[in-house]
């Protein structure tokens, strides 16, 4: 019997979830644990990011979304559950790595600097925001994850905690003598090579340039008078050779299905265009009734284009391959209004809905089984991070 591999996930603890979220990150989930084993967290740190200045919404958030997470089938005999804020060797690892993690990598993250353009209405120069993806990498690497599942967007985020995890290996993992031994290999490179060797490690190191790495590891292959083990030492020395304390984690890419929302923009709590997982049958009618359709679609017998119309987006989440053909055909030789075409969804959805909601009233009324269930992945989650701690602790000479 093999071990199966560590995966960790998260969310931000946003209250009671959409349809946008089940399809986006819970399907994939509840696959995932039964494949892995899974850690998933509720990251309530990470919320004050952005809500700092809004504290009191967390708790209630938190409780909802746990439940959410429940009902849409995430077991916890299967997977664990836990609070990021009930895990504290995640926040003293986070500090700790933020005594060697450059100003430079952190503010050259995309999505520091393009949130910062655009989330006007919050200020958010403060460290807690700009660290956000060493808060992270934290998460990952005290439960030494290979796995972490994200979209395209997220993996400069996993680039930077790999190269975080490469750096600590680096200074804490080597043999004692290591740089004293790797600067001796230097030296032999010729005064010239040593100076341009020792800058473009100091740029690869302090502000993660990848430009620097390839040329320093040219420019050590170029050198012909050195032998192989001073190759090997001053590669090593580049790319933090050495014990592996903190693995280097991995992006799991996964394909996170973009849910539209009423409007045809993306399903989200801030537009106002969700319908909500465990919503009620008469709430996902009213609202799918009322969605926009194809705007050249004036009359009941004007013909209209599904491609142009917002309810088509959910279609083709939700309807087999006869019930699309009939909403194509329909709409395009005006056969079908949109109210018919409507119908079909609506039922489909509520048929959905309907487990999930069901299961949701049942855990809100069980408070104590709800918190045994994070309680008892908490305690799964401290054991593995008291671990982590103390091995990180050992070797940068804090466990006396």
């Amino acid at each position: 019997m093999t071990t199966p591999q560590r995966i960790i996930s998260g969310m931000r603890p946003t209250g009671q979830l959409h349809l946008g979220h089940y399809h986006g990150v819970l399907k994939n989930w509840v696959k995932l644990q039964h494949e892995y084993d899974c850690f998933f967290s509720v990251v309530d740190i990470h919320a004050l990011t952005t809500h700092y200045d809004d504290p009191e919404i967390i708790e209630t958030n938190t409780w909802n979304m746990v439940i959410d997470w429940l009902a849409a089938g995430i077991n916890p005999n299967s997977a664990h559950i836990y609070l990021q804020s009930r895990i504290p060797e995640i926040a003293e690892l986070h500090l700790i790595l933020s005594m060697i993690t450059p100003l430079g990598w952190l503010e050259r993250i995309p999505t520091y600097k393009s949130q910062i353009d655009n989330i006007k209405e919050k200020d958010l120069h403060t460290y807690g925001f700009l660290g956000y993806p060493l808060l992270m990498s934290s998460d990952i690497m005290i439960f030494k994850s290979g796995l972490v599942p994200v979209g395209e967007d997220q993996v400069p985020h996993i680039e930077f905690a790999r190269e975080v995890a490469r750096r600590f290996n680096h200074l804490y993992g080597r043999e004692p003598d290591y740089q004293q031994k790797a600067e001796a290999a230097a030296s032999k490179l010729g005064k010239k090579n040593a100076n341009l060797y020792r800058n473009l490690y100091k740029q690869f190191q302090e502000q993660g340039s990848q430009e620097a790495l390839e040329t320093a590891r040219a420019l050590v292959e170029s050198v012909q008078h050195i032998s192989v083990s001073d190759k090997d030492r001053l590669l090593g020395y580049l790319e933090g050779g050495g014990k592996i304390i903190l693995p280097e984690p991995e992006p799991m890419l996964t394909s996170f299905p973009v849910m539209s929302g009423l409007d045809g923009r993306k399903m989200s709590k801030s537009y106002h265009n969700t319908i909500m997982l465990s919503g009620t049958p008469d709430d996902t009618d009213k609202k799918i009734k009322k969605m926009p359709t194809d705007p050249a679609r004036v009359r009941r017998n004007d013909p209209g284009e599904p491609e142009k119309c917002p309810v088509w987006a959910l279609h083709k989440v939700y309807s087999n391959e006869d019930t699309k053909e009939w909403v194509q055909h329909g709409c395009r030789s005006a056969g079908i209004g949109c109210l018919d075409c409507k119908k079909p969804l609506i039922d489909a959805i509520i048929s959905e809905q309907q487990p999930i909601r069901q299961r949701a009233n049942d855990l809100r009324e069980d408070h104590d089984l709800v918190r045994n269930i994070i309680n008892e992945g908490c305690e799964a989650a401290r054991d593995i991070a008291r671990e982590t701690i103390e091995d990180v602790k050992e070797v940068i000479g804090l466990s006396y």
